[in-house]
């Protein structure tokens, strides 16, 4: 049976697909979902591709709807309810210049209030891919635990680079045995690997969205402070952040 490939424009997650069953959970019951089915993968790309970049020039022709179109996301995101999860988990990574000094963070909700906050896995030589990447791996950790507990999990990260790696383009790559179409190795394959291999065994009980950065989102922020807090730190490991978590100083610390 030939391989379908499904491109989804709007939906929980957005990409291309090549399994009808994930697809689905993605535009199932998704206000306005976007999605079309096609025979080959060149198809599915110049499709996802050309839609993207109409809306993008869509957007450009109007200053008053772009600016219109920001301020509805901001208003959005300051009041996402995050109480529909037992557990809700923000991500991102940071790499000051991109390559460089790399770090990634955490910010986590247990319904819809802050419990804590992670930073570290500070790389002196890193990227900002390899910090988002590090970052949902942590997530996925944590998200595993909630998950044996018996917990309602989401990750929300603002990479959809990350996301893609680890829930759609990781399942063809490993197929073909860890390697790219294209000659050379994948980039990041030693953090994509077991992050994608701990997301397949749960994927069922996890939610994963990719929300947009900078625009207000309170767990993005933090998780976006404590990337940059890892990088001041350099710490290598994963740590907890101990002080008290007073919202105001925090956010007033730099951003990524």
């Amino acid at each position: 049976m030939a391989t379908k490939y499904y491109v989804v424009w709007a939906g929980r997650e957005t990409g291309i697909f090549t399994s009808w069953d994930y697809t689905k959970k993605q535009v199932d019951k998704f206000p306005q979902a976007k999605y079309k089915s096609f025979k080959t993968k060149a198809e599915a790309e110049a499709a996802f591709k050309r839609v993207s970049s109409d809306g993008g020039a869509a957007q450009k022709t109007s200053s008053t709807r772009a600016t219109t179109t920001a301020t509805k996301v901001e208003k959005a995101s300051k009041t996402m309810d995050l109480s529909l999860f037992d557990l809700s988990i923000f991500t991102d990574g940071g790499c000051e210049p991109n390559p460089g000094k790399a770090g990634s963070g955490i910010a986590v909700y247990r319904r819809d209030e802050l419990s804590e906050l992670w930073y570290g896995l500070y790389n002196a030589h890193g990227t900002n891919n390899s910090a988002e990447l590090n970052a949902l791996h942590q997530a996925l950790l944590l998200a595993a635990k909630g998950i044996q507990l018996g917990q309602t999990v989401q990750i929300l990260s603002d990479s959809q680079y990350s996301i893609n790696c680890i829930t759609n383009w990781a399942y063809g790559w490993k197929a073909k045995g860890w390697k790219r179409q294209k000659p050379g190795d994948i980039k990041n394959l030693d953090i994509i690997e077991p992050a994608h291999a701990l997301y397949d065994s749960i994927n069922d009980k996890l939610s994963i969205k990719h929300v947009p950065a900078h625009v207000g989102i309170e767990g993005n922020e933090l998780a976006d402070r404590m990337s940059i807090y890892a990088i001041d730190k350099k710490d290598s490991q994963f740590c907890r952040y101990r002080d008290p978590i007073e919202l105001t100083a925090i956010l007033s610390l730099r951003a990524g």
